[in-house]
């Protein structure tokens, strides 16, 4: 599968686990989750290593958890803790347990080599935590498609114009050029549109009046995490761009979650410094909904399409810088996960020229 396996992907909202055993799939891993007695959210494979009955068939039992087939019994470690009927345990009962974190409402879990999770890796942002922001959890939304395409629609501003005509875009941005960053980890394609009427998201909550100034900033940290920095300001401020937050700044974040090769979850969120309040909040939402209902509709079209035979390889144009570049570097990251470099070789048996 095309999978990066060695990265912090979002399992949920922190508000998603409680004392229910919880069953998911991550990258074509099926896992069990719930939140332990002391409060931290476990993780195990799910899948009982003696029948193989998915374990959140089972029972929970204090901080354990016991297969619902013959009562194999394994702690939040993945140890086996009780075979009925035997009292030994052989090495091979166990199920693998996998690192999770839990930061700002967010539930992280490391996919990938146990020993490689650095929680220092998992995306943050100084918004978070500073005066004047207000952060809001989403929702969870469930698309039939591969996650590269649906990342890739995450760091391109061209398509706000014609999926999102009454919510994010509008026509003045059509021919607007798309800048394009590509040389640090971070993707990045953004753009200003001066002297133009306000989209009806800042329509409802920008209250301008006139023409604006308005900006998308689409932010690709690797695998799949997306940041998308859209606002407005009046035009007669004249406002540079190191000083968008003088005008109305938000931050959606869309943490991209790889389920199956056709299947993807998009647990979204925003930042914001105006309008403090959940009625506001609940507001933005409900324009965010219709906005990201468009994006499902078209990249659940694109996925029916690319599975039927093509008789021609599709085209490439001039919008497509940061979506290739992206693509090339999951590839290699893919790549390098499914190789074992052995270094320099020791008195090699060949000798090469070029």
């Amino acid at each position: 599968m095309s999978f990066v396996r060695n990265a912090w992907y979002v399992a949920g909202w922190s508000r998603d686990f409680g004392d229910a055993l919880r069953a998911l799939e991550i990258t074509g891993q099926r896992l069990v989750m719930f939140r332990s007695s002391d409060g931290q959210v476990k993780a195990l494979e799910d899948r009982c290593p003696h029948r193989l009955l998915p374990l959140s068939k089972g029972k929970r039992i204090g901080d354990t958890i016991q297969c619902g087939y013959h009562g194999m019994t394994f702690d939040g470690a993945g140890r086996c803790v009780r075979v009925p009927g035997q009292d030994n345990t052989p090495k091979s009962a166990y199920v693998e347990a996998f690192p999770v974190e839990e930061r700002h409402g967010v539930v992280w879990i490391w996919m990938g080599e146990p020993e490689r999770a650095d929680p220092g890796e998992i995306f943050d942002l100084p918004e978070f935590t500073q005066d004047g922001w207000h952060a809001h959890h989403g929702e969870a939304l469930h698309i039939r498609s591969n996650y590269l395409n649906v990342a890739e629609n995450l760091v391109d501003p061209a398509h706000v114009s014609f999926v999102h005509p009454t919510t994010l875009g509008n026509a003045a941005s059509e021919n607007v050029p798309v800048h394009v960053s590509t040389s640090g980890e971070v993707i990045s394609a953004w753009r200003w549109i001066r002297d133009a009427p306000p989209i009806g998201f800042f329509q409802k909550f920008g209250g301008f009046d006139g023409h604006v100034d308005r900006w998308h900033y689409y932010h690709l940290h690797l695998p799949s995490t997306a940041v998308i920095d859209f606002g407005s300001i009046a035009t007669e401020l004249n406002c540079p761009e190191e000083e968008r937050d003088r005008g109305v700044r938000i931050f959606a974040l869309h943490f991209v979650t790889p389920v199956r090769e056709d299947y993807t979850i998009d647990h979204w969120m925003h930042l914001r410094n105006t309008e403090p309040g959940e009625e506001a909040a609940a507001q933005m939402d409900a324009m965010f909904k219709v906005a990201f209902a468009e994006d499902k509709e078209i990249l659940e079209a694109v996925q029916d399409s690319e599975a039927q035979p093509q008789r021609r390889k599709p085209i490439r144009i001039a919008i497509d810088k940061g979506p290739n570049v992206y693509r090339k570097r999951i590839r290699d990251m893919i790549a390098s996960e499914t190789t074992e470099d052995l270094g320099e070789p020791v008195s090699p048996s060949f000798i090469q020229h070029d």
